[in-house]
């Protein structure tokens, strides 16, 4: 159960002394560890909770530390990939194959309902929204809190000051920042180019992600305009029909289809149409990293979020998290044209040093009043690069970056730990310590101190 503590902080193997305690529940459930992160899974002592709504036993009360090692009550691999992976939300998702009659109404009239009927509709859809217990919105870290609950019983068990660990990012850089661009249709499609020059007055690149079939025509022509400038090119889902995941057959069929559009358009990235997923199913797909798991996702048809602010890998392929709320929940589902909901999401990412991504639409980015919105939003980004050492990036250069840390080992050299592995020169040394009941990072001018 070590693996995925190990792929998280990069730190050397000989401090991780953790494991599962006994005879865990046959059944799964929530329970929480310490304040702010539930957790879901088999539970060893005590039945977990059916729901998330309180209260939940706490797992920081069942804790073994007695033999010099650190003994949970829960299985840390499996409840970290039931929260990644959504578990937790059963069979109700609404990606799932039980959709109901009204749902598949909608989404064959969607190319023709205006945007006015469609967001009424969406508004009563989505109305319990501000009611779900879990994930916590704005933003859930549940699985970052219990990998630092467990960082922390670490220390405490052996008794350490202190243990190394690589980075998250390069350089030493606070956190990353990735903006990212739907084009759902062919208005959308033809504002791209005044899009890239809005965004590049403020310095922040993106990844453009096109709908191959059906919505719109896509040229060579038009996607070398957003390469040559610095932008990325990425897939979006086969035709933006909302039935990319409903069958299994009819998904591999699709699969094969979107990886050849993925190899002509030399795409790295994919991200399904309305963020609808089924992450046991990326392996038919031939991309490097998938963008359509939302942290949380109340605003969203498909309900759930994987809890995390960080990228994590699923089989070959590397998920980056959306973060934050997209442009057209905020202008049409919570009817707000201020920034204020997007400032609080990455306050709390940019503390906890996660990846803050973002999701715009150059279709509702057309009016004056959402383009005011945006470009408001643009200069809060950029202030952040500047004040908070932000680490703005294509989702590719995330992409490899992650990918290179997940390779790279810390090494004792004497008594020094020195970083090996590809692109070491941008990694830095970091130390997580334990001041009372707090954890705290401090970071190295280099990647190797001693």
């Amino acid at each position: 159960m070590s693996e995925v503590f190990l792929e998280y902080f990069r730190c050397p193997e000989g401090y991780v002394r953790l494991s599962a305690r006994d005879s865990l529940s046959d059944r799964s459930g929530f329970f929480r560890f310490g304040s702010g992160a539930v957790g879901y899974g088999k539970y060893a002592g005590h039945l977990p909770a059916d729901s998330p709504r309180g209260p939940l036993r706490d797992a920081w009360q069942d804790v073994d530390c007695s033999a010099g090692s650190v003994s949970l009550p829960f299985d840390l691999e499996e409840v970290v990939g039931n929260l990644r992976l959504e578990r937790y939300t059963g069979d109700q998702q609404y990606g799932s194959s039980k959709r109901g009659p009204a749902a598949w109404a909608y989404y064959a009239l969607r190319p023709l309902l205006p945007v006015s009927v469609r967001r009424h509709l969406q508004r009563a859809y989505l109305g319990n929204w501000d009611r779900i217990a879990f994930p916590k919105w704005p933003l859930d870290h549940s699985v970052d809190s219990i990998m630092r609950k467990s960082m922390q019983l670490l220390l405490r068990t052996q008794k350490l000051d202190r243990i190394p660990f690589i980075w998250f990012w390069p350089q030493g850089a606070t956190s990353s920042l990735c903006m990212t661009h739907d084009v759902e249709t062919k208005a959308g499609r033809d504002f791209c180019e005044s899009l890239m020059s809005l965004n590049e007055s403020f310095g922040i690149a993106a990844s453009f992600q096109i709908v191959p079939e059906e919505r719109y025509e896509v040229n060579e022509q038009y996607l070398d305009s957003i390469r040559r400038r610095g932008f990325e090119v990425n897939v979006q889902d086969l035709n933006h029909d909302g039935r990319l995941y409903n069958q299994r057959d009819e998904f591999s069929r699709r699969a094969v289809k979107i990886n050849e559009y993925g190899r002509r358009y030399r795409a790295s990235g994919f991200r399904a149409a309305i963020l609808y997923r089924r992450q046991e199913w990326y392996p038919e797909l031939e991309f490097d990293y998938d963008m359509s798991v939302p942290n949380v996702a109340h605003l969203d048809p498909q309900r759930g979020g994987c809890c995390t602010i960080f990228p994590y890998f699923v089989g070959r392929i590397l998920e980056l998290p959306l973060t934050t709320t997209q442009d057209y929940s905020l202008f049409h589902v919570l009817r707000q044209h201020r920034i204020d909901l997007w400032k609080d999401q990455a306050k709390l990412v940019i503390e906890r040093h996660g990846l803050l991504s973002l999701l715009t639409h150059p279709d509702y980015l057309l009016d004056h009043r959402a383009q005011t919105t945006y470009k408001e939003l643009l200069a809060f980004l950029a202030e952040l690069r500047s004040r908070e050492n932000t680490w703005i990036a294509l989702p590719n250069e995330v992409n490899q970056w992650w990918r290179n840390r997940s390779a790279m080992s810390l090494v004792r050299d004497g008594h020094a730990w020195r970083i090996e592995g590809p692109g070491k020169e941008r990694a830095r040394l970091a130390y997580i310590k334990l001041d009372g009941d707090r954890l705290f990072y401090s970071r190295e001018a280099s990647a190797c101190v001693a």
